[in-house]
């Protein structure tokens, strides 16, 4: 008689999570998304990502939707601006429209291309891990807030920064950067808003000062956000209040140009504070039996580092081929962690010097030499 197929739980439904049940569902095995959302539609996703060639891709390959993604995404996305605290363009770096080395998509449309591509049910809603328990043998039973239980022999955590699957393996906890984002959004900037839309162009936007800077990327549907990034405490969100970020804001940045400071008085009345924190460099556990992370909760990193996501993915294709291949189930998941360590502790390395090259007292200077290097050679390498 075969096995019976191993009953693999995955904790969060974000990019890795659902990546890895497609990838799983493809090779024939089940698989269980427990995501705390109460449904798809419940909050925004953010963004947009840059699916690179060799990791991102490699991943929708492994899940068969590359063709969609490529179908769905932007490649003028990939366009590079570095702008001085003036608001002149320092260097101008469009895309080729044709370019598939990294184009970009909306969160909301991975999100949705990902759940669509998955059997029905796959996905359970509002479902927030309360705890896990070892039941020995690689075995944990899971309980839930909502009062609901189940065992797995495969517990999975790809449930982000804050995961609730990482203390079974590890007692380390994000650490703030030293750097904090203030994420503001403006709509229909083609029309609303065009010397705004012009400035900022159709990728990525980068206007610098010293321990500052805005961060500006166009999304689809004339959506802009942009991150006033600067130095400051991890608690700074509670010290101002709601009401007054906006105007904090435009004193923070009262001495940038005309038009970047028009993006803080003319943006949408929603302000999202974000600490950036990360897992400290090199972040590793000791293999357990019966459970392993993806993604953010393995290898939270700060955003400049431009990896997270894809990064995530391709953990995720992997540790499910891997399982599908057959043999032990340990093993499989021995032999991801082996290849995810080194591969994450490089890239986080490069998120921590990004957040002191571009948003330290030398950001400026070294976000000039670094993109006048980027667009004198190939801008796939940037």
């Amino acid at each position: 008689m075969p096995a019976s197929p191993p009953r693999i739980a995955v904790i969060g439904g974000g990019p890795a999570g659902l990546t890895f049940a497609r990838v799983l569902q493809r090779r024939g095995l089940p698989v269980t998304v427990h995501e705390r959302d109460r449904d798809p539609a419940h909050r925004a996703q953010g963004g947009s990502l840059d699916l690179h060639r060799d990791t991102g891709q490699v991943a929708l390959t492994a899940a068969g939707l590359l063709d969609e993604f490529f179908a769905a995404s932007r490649p003028e996305g990939q366009a590079l601006r570095l702008l001085d605290r003036a608001g002149t363009v320092l260097v101008d770096a469009p895309a080729d429209p044709d370019d598939r080395f990294k184009p970009e998509i909306d969160r909301g449309e991975l999100r949705a291309l990902l759940l669509g591509s998955l059997e029905p049910g796959t996905v359970e809603w509002d479902r927030r891990l309360r705890t896990a328990v070892p039941l020995g043998d690689g075995r944990h039973r899971l309980e839930f807030t909502d009062g609901h239980t189940t065992t797995c022999d495969l517990l999975v955590g790809a449930d982000g920064a804050r995961s609730a699957v990482r203390p079974l393996l590890s007692d380390a906890e994000p650490e703030h950067s030293g750097v904090v984002f203030v994420e503001v959004v403006l709509t229909d900037v083609d029309r609303a808003h065009p010397e705004i839309a012009e400035l900022i162009g159709h990728g990525m936007t980068f206007a610098l000062d010293a321990g500052r800077g805005l961060l500006a990327q166009r999304g689809s549907g004339g959506v802009i956000r942009v991150h006033a990034a600067f130095r400051g405490p991890v608690d700074w969100g509670h010290r101002v209040e709601r009401g007054a970020l906006r105007a904090v804001l435009a004193e923070m940045f009262a001495d940038f140009g005309p038009v970047l400071r028009d993006v803080l008085h003319r943006c949408e009345d929603s302000f999202t504070v974000r600490p950036i924190t990360a897992l400290p460099v090199g972040h590793r556990w000791e293999h357990r039996p019966g459970v392993t992370l993806l993604g953010d909760a393995a290898h939270l990193m700060s955003p400049f580092s431009g990896q997270g996501a894809n990064l995530a993915m391709l953990d995720a294709a992997e540790l499910a081929e891997l399982i599908a291949a057959g043999g032990p189930l340990d093993e499989a998941v021995t032999a991801y962690e082996a290849r995810m360590f080194p591969r994450a502790a490089e890239a986080a390395a490069e998120a921590a010097g990004g957040v002191e090259d571009c948003i330290g007292p030398d950001g400026p200077a070294h976000a000039l030499v670094h993109f006048q290097a980027m667009t004198a050679g190939n801008p796939q390498h940037a």
